[in-house]
């Protein structure tokens, strides 16, 4: 794949990421999963403007420099840390809409997570800097995606670590 596809299937990435979320906001039935989609999908709209910016770059100068792209999503570990002190899980049958959204909203994190990682391993040494920085904020977002679903279904498990054991040990 070259640059210019590599960036124009990023954009559909994120454009997919970015509608699921919107949608999921306007859909979603608790304040909190509204909230949190929301944010989310203002994240990945400003993904898509930065990827327009190295589209128009790649096009006008044959290269793209990496350039800063922010984010307002913790990294994992500091949601990992911040998942060890959240309260009991909500009542499952209290939020089914929003564990349809929530999971929706994983598989489509996975989904880009993959091909920006795929996108490090294939590209050039000199094209790879733009692509590293997305694996790294899309990591965040499987990591509040999934512990936003970890507590939905009071699974018992928040980003992989036990919260609670049942069995004597």
């Amino acid at each position: 794949m070259d640059m210019e596809q590599a960036i124009r299937t990023a954009l559909d990435y994120e454009t997919k990421v970015r509608d699921a979320y919107r949608q999921a906001a306007d859909d979603c039935s608790k304040p909190n999963g509204r909230k949190v989609f929301g944010i989310l999908a203002e994240e990945e709209q400003y993904h898509l403007d930065y990827l327009q910016e190295k589209l128009l770059e790649w096009k006008r100068e044959g290269t793209v420099h990496a350039g800063q792209l922010r984010t307002s999503i913790p990294d994992k570990n500091t949601i990992d840390e911040s998942m060890k002190r959240v309260d009991s899980p909500l009542e499952k049958k209290e939020c089914q809409d929003e564990i349809q959204l929530t999971s929706k909203a994983l598989e489509l994190e996975k989904e880009t997570s993959e091909f920006y990682r795929r996108m490090v391993k294939e590209l050039p040494a000199e094209h790879r800097a733009l692509f590293e920085h997305f694996v790294e904020i899309e990591d965040g977002h499987l990591a509040l995606v999934q512990a936003e679903l970890d507590q939905l279904t009071g699974m018992g498990f928040y980003l992989d670590l036990q919260e609670f054991n049942m069995e004597a040990g």
